[in-house]
């Protein structure tokens, strides 16, 4: 999949592209990827759903979307009027759930990729998440693969002991590129009614409190790995775009930055641009692990 920039939202904060068209064509875009996709309607976590914290936020959605099918009949024919590839965000409870998922998007056109979120609980095994096991990653990975031959990007979580390890066996199972990281796990209490603050009690945390964190995990894997990364978590600005780039990241996804100011993609897009010309640097794929170089 080619990208005429390497910038993109992160799935779960730009909904299904159509509310962020009003402020730019989605065009301008590296790629779109969508919010969550399951089989079956979910209806998510009970509210509050969202709270803010120091650098950041704390969401607990659950997920909530209406389904592949009102995807494909609603979202995807609008999705199409733009000249943006479309990464299709899918969740599953059962490694056949997944399967069946890759196969029903993959006869489908106007799909560009999918991205597999690895951080959904496996229902046959007690509720252990996918994406906390490297046996569980790979066997969902080779299904994925298997059911579709579209792209397949593998999401990791980073409620891990050894990221590397994940990504390692998520690329052996066949993963054409891994985005990385998902959201940390965490939680707030509100010492008035002394009870957590979300819904579901704990949530992900997002935002740029966890920069540091994604940039060495992507740092992590590129030396972990062959195939392309997508890096995100944290990024508000060209510089916190660049600097993932520069840990090994060949593209970047906005999160939470999306939330605050809504022209943010683009912001960091035309930043890219004068990057680039003010250092003289024809091509950004040399930046992509330059960290990494001896006296880089």
């Amino acid at each position: 999949m080619r990208l005429t920039n390497p910038v993109m939202p992160a799935s779960g904060t730009f909904g299904n592209g159509r509310e962020y068209s009003a402020y730019f064509p989605l065009d301008i875009l590296g790629a779109v990827v969508v919010n969550g996709v399951t089989l079956e309607p979910k209806v998510g976590n009970p509210p509050p759903r969202v709270t803010e914290t120091p650098g950041g936020m704390l969401n607990s959605i659950g997920l909530e979307n209406s389904g592949v099918e009102v995807f494909l009949a609603e979202d995807l024919p609008f999705l199409r009027q733009w000249q943006v590839p479309v990464i299709v965000n899918i969740s599953g409870n059962t490694v056949e759930e997944y399967a069946r998922l890759a196969r029903i998007l993959g006869e489908t056109p106007g799909i560009g990729a999918l991205e597999v979120n690895i951080s959904c609980p496996n229902v046959k095994c007690g509720g252990i998440s996918f994406g906390t096991s490297p046996q569980m990653a790979a066997e969902v990975t080779a299904a994925v693969k298997e059911a579709t031959t579209l792209p397949v990007i593998v999401k990791l979580t980073p409620n891990v002991t050894s990221v590397q390890q994940m990504a390692a066996a998520v690329e052996k199972a066949g993963a054409d590129a891994i985005s990385l990281i998902n959201t940390l796990l965490g939680m707030q209490i509100d010492v008035e009614t002394r009870r957590p603050v979300l819904g579901n009690i704990k949530g992900g945390l997002s935002g740029p409190a966890v920069r540091p964190i994604a940039v060495r995990m992507v740092y992590e894997v590129y030396e972990a790995v062959s195939v392309p990364i997508i890096g995100m978590g944290g990024i508000d600005s060209t510089a916190a775009a660049l600097e993932m780039i520069l840990a090994g990241a060949s593209a970047v996804a906005v999160g939470t930055a999306n939330f605050v100011d809504p022209w943010i993609m683009p912001k960091i897009i035309a930043g890219l641009e004068k990057y680039l010309q003010d250092h003289g640097i024809d091509n950004i794929r040399v930046l992509i692990g330059a960290a990494h170089q001896k006296g880089g």
